[in-house]
Protein backbone atom coordinates (compact mmCIF):
# COMPACT_ATOMS: atom_id res chain seq x y z
CA UNK A 1 0.00 0.00 0.00
CA UNK A 2 1.35 3.36 -0.90
CA UNK A 3 1.79 5.80 2.00
CA UNK A 4 2.59 8.77 0.25
CA UNK A 5 2.50 9.78 -3.84
CA UNK A 6 4.18 12.34 -5.18
CA UNK A 7 2.38 12.78 -9.35
CA UNK A 8 3.65 15.50 -11.40
CA UNK A 9 5.54 17.96 -8.29
CA UNK A 10 6.66 21.30 -10.19
CA UNK A 11 8.08 24.25 -7.09
CA UNK A 12 9.07 27.13 -8.97
CA UNK A 13 10.44 29.76 -6.48
CA UNK A 14 9.38 33.39 -6.78
CA UNK A 15 12.47 34.47 -8.31
CA UNK A 16 11.62 32.05 -11.01
CA UNK A 17 14.35 29.71 -10.27
CA UNK A 18 12.68 25.79 -10.73
CA UNK A 19 13.43 24.35 -7.04
CA UNK A 20 12.03 20.80 -8.21
CA UNK A 21 10.22 19.92 -11.81
CA UNK A 22 7.83 17.09 -12.38
CA UNK A 23 8.92 14.73 -9.03
CA UNK A 24 6.90 11.69 -9.25
CA UNK A 25 7.64 9.20 -6.29
CA UNK A 26 5.53 6.72 -5.01
CA UNK A 27 6.38 5.21 -1.30
CA UNK A 28 5.38 2.29 0.42
CA UNK A 29 3.76 2.18 3.93
CA UNK A 30 6.66 1.13 6.30
CA UNK A 31 9.67 1.42 3.57
CA UNK A 32 13.05 3.33 3.89
CA UNK A 33 13.71 5.52 1.29
CA UNK A 34 17.28 7.08 0.78
CA UNK A 35 16.98 10.57 -0.97
CA UNK A 36 20.67 11.47 -2.34
CA UNK A 37 22.11 14.15 -4.70
CA UNK A 38 24.10 16.68 -5.44
CA UNK A 39 23.61 20.61 -3.64
CA UNK A 40 21.11 21.83 -4.94
CA UNK A 41 19.08 19.13 -6.66
CA UNK A 42 16.28 19.78 -4.74
CA UNK A 43 15.60 17.40 -2.12
CA UNK A 44 14.82 19.91 0.90
CA UNK A 45 12.54 21.45 -1.80
CA UNK A 46 10.95 18.07 -2.63
CA UNK A 47 10.82 17.51 1.62
CA UNK A 48 9.40 20.37 2.30
CA UNK A 49 6.12 19.71 0.35
CA UNK A 50 5.24 16.45 1.87
CA UNK A 51 3.69 18.25 5.43
CA UNK A 52 2.85 21.72 3.29
CA UNK A 53 5.59 23.72 4.16
CA UNK A 54 6.10 24.54 0.48
CA UNK A 55 2.82 24.45 -1.84
CA UNK A 56 3.73 22.94 -5.22
CA UNK A 57 3.29 25.65 -7.90
CA UNK A 58 1.73 22.08 -10.35
CA UNK A 59 1.17 18.44 -9.20
CA UNK A 60 0.17 17.38 -6.02
CA UNK A 61 1.20 15.27 -2.93
CA UNK A 62 -0.87 12.89 -1.81
CA UNK A 63 -1.07 11.02 2.05
CA UNK A 64 -3.05 8.10 2.64
CA UNK A 65 -5.63 9.18 0.26
CA UNK A 66 -5.76 12.40 0.94
CA UNK A 67 -3.48 15.62 -0.21
CA UNK A 68 -1.66 17.69 1.55
CA UNK A 69 -2.94 21.08 0.06
CA UNK A 70 -6.92 19.72 0.98
CA UNK A 71 -5.42 19.24 4.69
CA UNK A 72 -2.75 20.75 5.89
CA UNK A 73 -2.91 19.59 9.31
CA UNK A 74 -3.25 16.70 8.76
CA UNK A 75 -0.18 16.61 6.45
CA UNK A 76 1.94 18.04 9.49
CA UNK A 77 0.47 15.38 11.78
CA UNK A 78 0.75 12.72 9.43
CA UNK A 79 4.63 13.78 8.49
CA UNK A 80 7.45 14.74 10.98
CA UNK A 81 10.25 16.20 9.86
CA UNK A 82 13.44 16.58 12.05
CA UNK A 83 15.30 19.44 10.14
CA UNK A 84 19.27 19.49 9.08
CA UNK A 85 19.62 22.20 11.54
CA UNK A 86 18.36 21.18 15.05
CA UNK A 87 18.31 24.47 16.73
CA UNK A 88 15.57 25.74 14.87
CA UNK A 89 13.32 23.48 15.86
CA UNK A 90 13.70 23.71 19.45
CA UNK A 91 11.44 26.02 21.39
CA UNK A 92 10.52 24.96 25.15
CA UNK A 93 12.98 26.60 27.77
CA UNK A 94 13.30 22.42 29.01
CA UNK A 95 13.75 19.52 27.07
CA UNK A 96 10.18 18.31 28.05
CA UNK A 97 8.44 21.24 27.43
CA UNK A 98 10.19 21.48 23.70
CA UNK A 99 8.67 17.70 22.99
CA UNK A 100 4.97 19.14 24.43
CA UNK A 101 4.92 22.37 22.48
CA UNK A 102 3.38 20.60 19.15
CA UNK A 103 0.93 18.15 21.32
CA UNK A 104 -0.57 21.28 23.20
CA UNK A 105 -0.73 23.02 19.43
CA UNK A 106 -3.39 20.51 19.12
CA UNK A 107 -5.14 21.35 22.14
CA UNK A 108 -4.71 18.28 23.56
CA UNK A 109 -5.98 16.99 27.20
CA UNK A 110 -2.73 17.65 29.88
CA UNK A 111 -3.24 13.99 30.62
CA UNK A 112 -2.78 12.93 26.56
CA UNK A 113 0.25 15.33 26.52
CA UNK A 114 2.31 14.25 29.23
CA UNK A 115 1.79 10.68 28.28
CA UNK A 116 2.61 11.53 24.54
CA UNK A 117 5.92 13.58 26.28
CA UNK A 118 7.04 10.49 28.42
CA UNK A 119 6.48 8.14 25.79
CA UNK A 120 8.76 10.31 23.05
CA UNK A 121 11.45 11.06 25.52
CA UNK A 122 11.25 7.20 26.67
CA UNK A 123 11.70 6.46 22.68
CA UNK A 124 14.81 8.87 22.14
CA UNK A 125 16.22 7.91 25.35
CA UNK A 126 16.24 11.09 26.94
CA UNK A 127 13.78 11.13 29.83
CA UNK A 128 16.52 11.89 32.28
CA UNK A 129 16.78 14.86 30.44
CA UNK A 130 13.57 15.82 31.14
CA UNK A 131 14.27 18.92 33.54
CA UNK A 132 17.21 20.26 31.33
CA UNK A 133 17.49 23.59 29.87
CA UNK A 134 18.17 22.49 25.85
CA UNK A 135 21.12 24.49 25.30
CA UNK A 136 22.68 22.05 27.30
CA UNK A 137 22.34 18.90 24.96
CA UNK A 138 25.40 17.45 22.46
CA UNK A 139 24.84 18.07 19.12
CA UNK A 140 23.52 14.61 19.11
CA UNK A 141 21.45 14.79 21.90
CA UNK A 142 19.52 18.06 20.61
CA UNK A 143 19.09 16.00 17.36
CA UNK A 144 17.43 13.10 18.95
CA UNK A 145 15.06 16.51 21.05
CA UNK A 146 14.06 17.34 17.58
CA UNK A 147 13.02 13.57 16.73
CA UNK A 148 11.11 13.15 20.07
CA UNK A 149 9.08 16.48 19.30
CA UNK A 150 7.94 14.88 15.99
CA UNK A 151 7.59 11.65 17.43
CA UNK A 152 5.22 13.81 20.25
CA UNK A 153 2.62 14.39 17.03
CA UNK A 154 2.38 10.25 16.31
CA UNK A 155 3.28 10.92 12.85
CA UNK A 156 3.43 7.89 9.94
CA UNK A 157 5.93 9.27 8.22
CA UNK A 158 9.43 10.41 9.35
CA UNK A 159 11.45 12.40 7.03
CA UNK A 160 15.10 13.35 8.63
CA UNK A 161 16.81 15.85 6.67
CA UNK A 162 20.80 15.62 6.55
CA UNK A 163 20.64 14.06 9.51
CA UNK A 164 24.38 13.13 10.66
CA UNK A 165 25.87 16.64 9.56
CA UNK A 166 27.91 18.78 12.26
CA UNK A 167 28.17 15.23 14.23
CA UNK A 168 30.93 13.79 15.74
CA UNK A 169 30.86 9.84 15.75
CA UNK A 170 29.13 9.07 18.77
CA UNK A 171 26.42 11.46 17.62
CA UNK A 172 26.10 9.55 14.21
CA UNK A 173 26.13 6.22 15.97
CA UNK A 174 23.56 7.51 18.30
CA UNK A 175 21.01 8.92 15.01
CA UNK A 176 21.60 5.75 13.11
CA UNK A 177 20.53 3.53 16.06
CA UNK A 178 17.52 5.81 16.41
CA UNK A 179 16.68 5.98 13.04
CA UNK A 180 16.86 2.57 12.78
CA UNK A 181 14.98 1.41 15.57
CA UNK A 182 12.18 3.98 14.50
CA UNK A 183 12.09 2.06 11.28
CA UNK A 184 11.59 -0.99 12.96
CA UNK A 185 8.70 0.23 14.88
CA UNK A 186 7.10 0.58 11.41
CA UNK A 187 7.39 3.99 10.59
CA UNK A 188 7.84 4.92 7.02
CA UNK A 189 11.42 7.13 6.53
CA UNK A 190 12.65 9.36 4.21
CA UNK A 191 16.26 10.45 4.61
CA UNK A 192 18.44 12.36 2.68
CA UNK A 193 22.05 12.39 2.77
CA UNK A 194 25.33 13.33 0.75
CA UNK A 195 26.50 10.31 2.95
CA UNK A 196 25.67 6.57 1.78
CA UNK A 197 28.05 5.23 3.78
CA UNK A 198 26.26 5.26 7.02
CA UNK A 199 22.69 4.65 6.12
CA UNK A 200 22.66 2.88 2.55
CA UNK A 201 22.82 -0.80 4.34
CA UNK A 202 19.56 -0.26 6.03
CA UNK A 203 17.74 1.22 3.37
CA UNK A 204 15.28 -0.91 1.39
CA UNK A 205 15.42 2.10 -1.70
CA UNK A 206 18.09 4.88 -3.19
CA UNK A 207 16.75 7.96 -4.85
CA UNK A 208 18.95 10.11 -6.80
CA UNK A 209 18.07 13.80 -7.65
CA UNK A 210 19.78 16.31 -9.90
CA UNK A 211 18.72 19.37 -11.18
CA UNK A 212 15.38 19.41 -9.51
CA UNK A 213 14.60 15.90 -11.04
CA UNK A 214 14.79 12.38 -10.10
CA UNK A 215 16.82 10.44 -12.11
CA UNK A 216 17.62 6.91 -10.81
CA UNK A 217 15.42 5.17 -8.45
CA UNK A 218 15.65 1.71 -7.49
CA UNK A 219 17.58 -0.82 -4.43
CA UNK A 220 20.35 0.38 -3.82
CA UNK A 221 22.13 -2.41 -5.22
CA UNK A 222 21.04 -1.60 -8.48
CA UNK A 223 21.88 2.24 -8.48
CA UNK A 224 24.82 2.44 -6.36
CA UNK A 225 27.55 1.59 -8.07
CA UNK A 226 26.22 4.79 -10.48
CA UNK A 227 25.85 7.08 -8.03
CA UNK A 228 28.97 9.18 -8.91
CA UNK A 229 27.96 10.14 -12.13
CA UNK A 230 25.48 12.32 -10.33
CA UNK A 231 27.90 13.85 -7.91
CA UNK A 232 27.41 11.42 -5.00
CA UNK A 233 30.28 9.63 -3.58
CA UNK A 234 29.76 5.51 -4.08
CA UNK A 235 30.52 4.22 -0.62
CA UNK A 236 33.85 2.58 -0.05
CA UNK A 237 32.36 -0.78 0.15
CA UNK A 238 31.10 -0.72 -3.08
CA UNK A 239 34.01 0.53 -5.13
CA UNK A 240 36.09 -2.31 -3.41
CA UNK A 241 33.29 -4.66 -4.61
CA UNK A 242 32.07 -5.21 -1.28
CA UNK A 243 28.44 -5.99 -0.01
CA UNK A 244 27.17 -2.74 1.94
CA UNK A 245 26.71 -3.38 5.21
CA UNK A 246 25.93 -2.18 8.91
CA UNK A 247 27.84 1.54 9.74
CA UNK A 248 26.90 0.44 13.23
CA UNK A 249 28.84 -2.88 13.15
Amino acid sequence: MNILEIINLTHRFSNGAMGIENINLMVREGEFVVISGQNGSGKTTLLRHLNGLFLPTAGTVILDGISVSENVVRARQMVGMVFQDADSQIVGETVSEDVAFGPENLCLSRPEIKKRVSHALNAVGLASFADQRPHVLSGGEKRRLAIAGVLAMNPKILVFDEPFSNLDYPGVRQILKQILSLHEAGHTILLTTHDLEKVLGHANRLVIMKDGKIVRDGTPDQIVTDVETYGVRQPCASRLGMEIGSWLN
